[in-house]
């Protein structure tokens, strides 16, 4: 089965995501610095948000990319992604217009944490496709970032009801290791002969 559909379907997905999101940021209602000053934590967490449906979408781009067939599986694995992913609007908003409280901080993590073992299930489907011997096994051998991504989300999780903003920085750091492609599968893409 190839896999255009596939691509073309989550690309539509993930630019609806990024356009709920930018919809929920309102302008305060005065004409003052102050007043910008109160929807900063709206916009902030809108920014990181932003940043991770960025990630997902270019990580996604790069093992499809390398894919050279997909499956019902596949098919199934990528719409619970595509699910997941599409409950960050909810949970960016909800951050935003609690200043960071705790229980939004948590559910904000829960929101991260449900689409990277999304990702990690797809990406484990896409290998075991490809076979152990395809170019994507060899690319994908050690994934770091895939393992411990969900560890952190956990930890920072459980630190929200100490201390949210220890919580929010463990978010950002993530997705600064994960902001630069892995160079690996960038490879495979230029040797599959795609764009990367």
């Amino acid at each position: 089965m190839g896999k255009e559909r596939l691509l073309a379907f989550s690309d539509g997905v993930i630019a609806i995501i990024i356009t709920i999101m930018v919809l929920e940021l309102r302008p305060p209602h005065e004409a003052t610095f102050e007043a910008l000053g109160e929807v900063l934590p709206t916009f902030l967490s809108y920014v990181l948000s932003f940043l991770y449906v960025g990630i997902y979408w270019n990580n996604h781009h790069h093992l499809l990319h390398c894919a050279t067939r997909v499956n019902g599986a596949i098919l199934w694995a990528n719409l619970a992604l595509l699910f997941f992913l599409s409950l960050i609007p909810f949970a960016t908003a909800w951050l935003g217009e609690t200043h960071f409280a705790a229980a939004p901080t948590a559910v904000y993590g829960a929101a991260l944490l449900a689409p990277a073992i999304a990702f990690y299930v797809l990406q484990s489907l896409l290998l075991r496709s490809e076979g152990p011997a395809s170019l994507m096994a060899r690319a994908l051998r050690s994934d770091w970032k895939g393992k411990l991504s969900p560890l952190f989300y956990v930890a920072a999780i459980a630190l929200t009801f100490v201390e949210p903003r220890l919580s929010l920085a463990i978010y950002v750091l993530v997705a600064l290791v994960w902001f630069v492609p892995d160079s690996r599968v960038e490879k495979l893409a230029a040797r599959a002969g795609g764009e990367s």
